[in-house]
């Protein structure tokens, strides 16, 4: 399978740790690298952060606009959506093959965080809590989860214990709050150890999320 382009930044030589982080719906891999430097703490071991850039395609939801996106929206109802569950798993093997990657350039499954914001972090969790070797932890941000009956019959038990953080904005008019937190009850209904973080913004990140993920990350890769 044909990787991904990908924006990458490292935080030292030789990383034995990495975070594959997945941009949300129309910005491509460059949209969170700025955040890097926000994550940095004492203690990190040194990590390779890998920003894809998802696959140009027309979103049916923007009149078939060609845009950036992990797979096509349908339709929006309120709290519903409708969307191409085989994008979403199309995506899936294009996440898996860069968690390969990155085990082919020395770093372990058990040392990867798979994040993602928006469309990115329904992959994050759709691709990390169904993928078949331990990861280090997930991340989903400002997202949802469009199809719980797939990831139930699919989930991988080796990843029934590994930590998730999830964080929204209350003021989130892209993705409701709502849609949020029933994806986050349905992971802790499911027993993940899932941590919960709301913030008073709209559909974005900000200054105190980004300092409660990287005390998640340094809590995951220590």
């Amino acid at each position: 399978m044909e990787l991904p382009d990908c924006v990458e930044v490292l935080t030292g030589p030789s990383p034995a740790h990495s975070v594959i982080w997945l941009h949300g719906l129309g910005a491509d891999g460059h949209d969170f690298e700025p955040v890097v430097p926000a994550l940095i703490r004492p203690g990190l071991p040194v990590i390779r952060f890998v920003f894809p850039h998802a696959p140009l395609i027309p979103v049916t939801l923007n009149n078939g606009h060609v845009m950036r996106a992990w797979y096509d929206i349908l339709s929006i109802d309120g709290d519903q959506r409708q969307v191409d569950l085989q994008g979403i798993l199309h995506t899936r093997e294009l996440v898996n093959a860069l968690i390969e990657q990155e085990k082919a350039r020395g770093v372990p499954s058990g040392n990867i965080v798979l994040a993602g914001f928006s469309q990115g972090g329904v992959i994050a969790y759709m691709a990390g809590l169904s993928h078949d070797e331990r990861l280090a932890g997930v991340i989903g941000l400002s997202t949802y989860l469009p199809d719980r009956s797939w990831l139930a019959a699919n989930r991988s038990p080796l990843n029934l214990s590994t930590p998730v953080f999830a964080g929204h904005g209350d003021d989130d008019d892209v993705v409701p709050s709502s849609l949020g937190r029933t994806a986050a009850d349905a992971l802790l209904a499911a027993g993940y150890p899932l941590q919960w973080h709301s913030y008073p913004m709209p559909h974005t990140v900000c200054p105190e999320e980004l300092d409660d993920i990287a005390d998640f990350l340094l809590a995951v890769l220590r």
